[in-house]
């Protein structure tokens, strides 16, 4: 039983960082009754969240019984969420396609409507495919949109950068760190986490494409286009260990010459934007209870390039280990 169901008053939690991952578990935390800060140094719109193309699929991030359970949580809610026109969810069907035997396909057997792609269907040099059906998440109104139910439930948010947790000690019962690649660093026991650069292109969708391709594998490089309502995310870049924030224009021209080989129907659209973002990576999900300071910590970070895709399984388990703490 937590401290809440003792005291008249309720248990004071900052979250650490306004991504999805922060948003999210802000929103759980606050819908059990708990009095929620979060505090961060970037706007949401500013994270590497309004980077993400954002589809549901478990993107550079650990394969195990425990993230698959994220897994399964996040879509169930993603699929809620599709029924409300104004978060900027929407179900897609497209192809996700496999360039060797034996291709990681476990997250099919979370998803309902799997089916194989017949041959033709299939990139020139592809072994085999996957068509589904799964949430595509329009971030810039996804973000804004989850930050004001956030606020709907009383969750303050102050701008600052937190240097170390003892700064909290006295304001808090509880910290939630969801700083990504700041993760580590704020807790002092972890520097295993790095980023991986991604770079995209935001192009404009007249023509109303709705079928999205992932090709992980691509032999030129990995290629995604992500339509979704207003324009298609085009991309990408997965280069570890870098740091560059500037987009590079021989690398844009890379991303849509590939991704126009795979979709012929991106020609000649007209380029809205070019994106940058570092996806806080590590070996595994840091998503634990952590001992040895000042408060009880819940650390919520590592979660490569299904940030988005894991949020609300991530958040539902920061609110069991909050309990856990307080019990």
């Amino acid at each position: 039983m937590s401290t809440l169901a003792h005291s008249e008053q309720p248990t004071r939690i900052t979250v650490i960082g306004a991504g999805v991952i922060g948003l999210s578990s802000a929103h759980e935390l606050a819908s059990a009754g708990h009095q929620v800060t979060v505090i961060a140094d970037q706007d949401s719109l500013e994270t590497v969240s309004a980077v993400a193309a954002a589809i549901w699929f478990p993107y550079h991030s650990e394969n195990s019984p425990a993230a698959d359970l994220l897994l399964a949580r996040s879509l169930a809610r993603f699929e809620q969420l599709a029924d409300i026109a104004e978060t900027g969810v929407d179900l897609r069907t497209g192809l996700n396609v496999d360039h060797v035997p034996g291709a990681d396909r476990s997250w099919t057997k979370i998803v309902a409507n799997v089916s194989e792609a017949p041959p033709a269907d299939l990139p020139e040099g592809a072994f085999a495919g996957a068509y589904a059906t799964v949430p595509i998440i329009t971030m810039s109104t996804y973000l804004l949109w989850l930050k004001h139910e956030v606020e709907k439930l009383g969750v303050t948010f102050i701008h600052e950068t937190i240097k170390e947790l003892k700064e909290l000690e006295h304001d808090a019962d509880v910290v939630v760190i969801a700083g990504g690649l700041r993760g580590g660093e704020l807790l002092g026991d972890d520097d295993t986490v790095y980023p991986i650069r991604g770079q995209v292109l935001r192009l404009a969708n007249p023509n109303n494409l709705r079928s999205w391709l992932c090709d992980d594998d691509y032999p030129d490089g990995v290629s995604y286009i992500i339509p979704r309502r207003d324009d298609i995310i085009v991309g990408g870049t997965d280069t570890a260990h870098d740091w560059n924030q500037e987009f590079d224009p021989a690398t844009a021209t890379q991303i849509l010459c590939r991704a126009t080989a795979l979709v012929p129907e991106l020609a000649g659209l007209q380029v809205l934007e070019h994106k940058v973002g570092l996806r806080p990576a590590r070996a595994s999900i840091r998503l634990e209870l952590v001992s040895g300071h000042p408060l009880p910590v819940v650390a919520a970070y590592g979660h490569g390039g299904a940030g988005v895709t894991l949020s609300w399984g991530t958040a539902q388990r920061v609110a069991e280990l909050v309990d856990s703490a307080l019990s």
